[in-house]
């Protein structure tokens, strides 16, 4: 058999880095407290280090989340190239040496059980659950050349996982395996953002579900044997089947079945809240020690028939907001220009916040789940986006509007980590796509314009910022307010000297006066736009 992943993950070719990479079993153990041990393969640990240095990660990675550490620990175990059968063989003797009565086992194996039985990787399991069905076959390759070995079916892998955990007083889980996507080819493109070419056909991508083997298997060992069964593909895919392709494809990273660290937080996700779920009684202490079950949310006072608009943005958005004489964001003073009786105002900005950081905060994840169909969202970034990459305050994008992504080193006085920076473009598209799957309406607005007047003008930045949103707005079909030029307009009619009375401090932060100008021209934009939240302005004419 021929390897079907078309994906070449030589990590467990060299043995013994292997061992001093992954952490001793048992080492996370806290006094007499159970752990959580993770089996599987590069779906739940990505590389020898699992660190994502490669930009993918595994959801075993951010499981630990899920679990009140005081009460028990997660440790990862898996290995990326493993199969159930090479895990079985070589890796699982030693994570046994780490089980004691109490813990438990979660096993999530199949992507790697094909290929060659004999040569290549010799990882190929028999297809099926028998538990009769065995060959011997003499290893043409690797570190056991020559020597031979019985090859199992992949059902009989599962039992013996199973039946030496319970007879070390563990409990063990089997899961099903993580999605894959897959292309599906047009003649041309059908909505804009959402497709990308593949082979000279523009191709969209779906989620692929592989219940049909291996997951298929897995729960019929798992209700043989009455073990706890967790169908984590069925769970993930369903979420992706909500996604568009585009964002399906942002998932996954470099191929089409290791996930991006957006894929395997999804997983794991999926993963606790099947845990969660399960009925089976075996499952009932672990399931005490679990916890962040509910998503983060922003909070919001909701009415009924009113819409909510979420204004997210940074410093020149939401900022002091309280002293007459300081600084203040046109967040602040939305209620000047939108009628809040019949709509709900709240403002999610956060001074010195990114794309990048706004996202990787969670601040975005919180709006994104507390929205309704019906709802708006201003988005507007730019003022902290643009910084050199793995220095300073770890904000920096890639200063253009195509999507791409580079991975940086992020070292910091507290930890040191990987991260998959990605464009200006990307991050703002993320956040118009996620509002459409919602059903809210995304706003796009370009940043407040500087303090900053070279050749008595002001300061504008339509070769840069400028032109960056226009290609978002251009890709998206997005509502754009052209704050950035609205504003600047209005400046420089009263001219240099004047303007000064609109800033505060510094050549970005606006004062109160500042602010409502920006609110302004909020509304101005709007009202020369066709978007359906200009209705809600006071004295719309709408």
């Amino acid at each position: 058999m021929e390897d079907e992943n078309q994906v070449v993950d030589l990590t467990l070719d060299s043995l013994e880095k292997v061992k001093t990479a992954r952490p001793v079993a048992g080492s996370s153990r806290r006094g007499t407290n159970p752990v959580l041990f993770l089996v599987g393969n590069s779906t739940m640990r990505t590389g020898t280090k699992g660190n994502g240095d490669n930009g993918q990660w595994g959801w075993g990675f951010f499981a630990g989340q899920y679990f009140d550490e005081a009460r028990i620990t997660v440790e990862n175990q898996a290995l990326g190239g493993t199969s159930s059968r090479t895990f079985y063989r070589q890796l699982w003797p030693d994570v046994k040496k780490g089980i004691r009565p109490g813990d438990y086992v979660i096993i999530e194996l199949g992507h790697n059980d094909n290929g060659p039985f004999d040569s290549g990787r010799c990882r190929a399991t028999i297809r099926g659950t028998s538990a009769t069905d065995s060959m011997v076959v003499t290893l043409k390759e690797g570190p056991n050349k020559g020597k031979q070995e019985t090859v199992y079916s992949y059902g009989e892998y599962m039992r013996r996982f199973i039946r030496e955990t319970r007879a070390l007083g563990a409990h063990p889980i089997l899961m099903s395996l993580t999605p894959r996507k897959r292309a599906v080819n047009s003649q041309q493109p059908t909505t804009n953002g959402q497709w990308s070419m593949v082979n000279g056909q523009w191709s969209a991508w779906q989620p692929v579900r592989v219940n049909q083997n291996f997951g298929l298997w897995a729960k019929v060992v798992a209700k043989e044997l009455d073990v706890p069964f967790i169908d984590l593909n069925e769970i993930s895919a369903a979420k992706y089947d909500e996604m568009s392709s585009w964002k399906l494809n942002y998932h996954f990273y470099l191929d089409n079945i290791h996930t991006s660290a957006f894929g395997a937080q999804l997983n794991a996700r999926s993963a606790a809240e099947g845990l969660m779920a399960s009925t089976h009684p075996e499952l009932k202490p672990l399931q005490d020690m679990m916890q962040n079950l509910t998503p983060p949310t922003q909070q919001v006072k909701r009415e009924e028939g009113k819409p909510v608009l979420f204004i997210c943005g940074d410093s020149t958005v939401k900022n002091e907001d309280k002293d007459s004489t300081g600084m203040w964001g046109w967040g602040s003073q939305a209620s000047r220009i939108f009628d809040s009786s019949r709509i709900t105002l709240v403002n999610c900005a956060q001074a010195g916040r990114s794309t990048r950081t706004y996202l990787k905060e969670k601040r975005w994840e919180k709006v994104y789940n507390a929205l309704r169909p019906g709802d708006f969202v201003t988005i507007q970034f730019g003022h902290n986006d643009i910084g050199e990459l793995g220095r300073g305050k770890h904000r920096g994008v890639i200063a253009c509007s195509e999507d791409s992504s580079v991975v940086s080193r992020v070292v910091t006085d507290k930890e040191a980590y990987n991260e998959v920076v990605y464009s200006f473009g990307f991050y703002l598209r993320k956040m118009i796509d996620d509002c459409r799957e919602k059903g809210a309406v995304p706003i796009l607005v370009s940043l407040t314009p500087r303090n900053e007047w070279p050749d008595g003008k002001i300061e504008r930045r339509n070769d840069s910022y400028g032109r960056w949103y226009r290609d978002v707005v251009k890709d998206t079909g997005v509502t754009f307010i052209d704050l950035h030029n609205i504003s600047a307009d209005a400046l420089d009619s009263i001219g240099q000297e004047a303007a000064k009375a609109y800033y505060n401090h510094d050549h970005t932060h606006t004062s109160l006066k500042g602010a409502q100008l920006n609110a302004e021209s909020i509304a101005k934009g709007l009202r020369a736009s066709d978007c359906p939240l200009a209705k809600y302005l006071l004295n719309s004419g709408k």
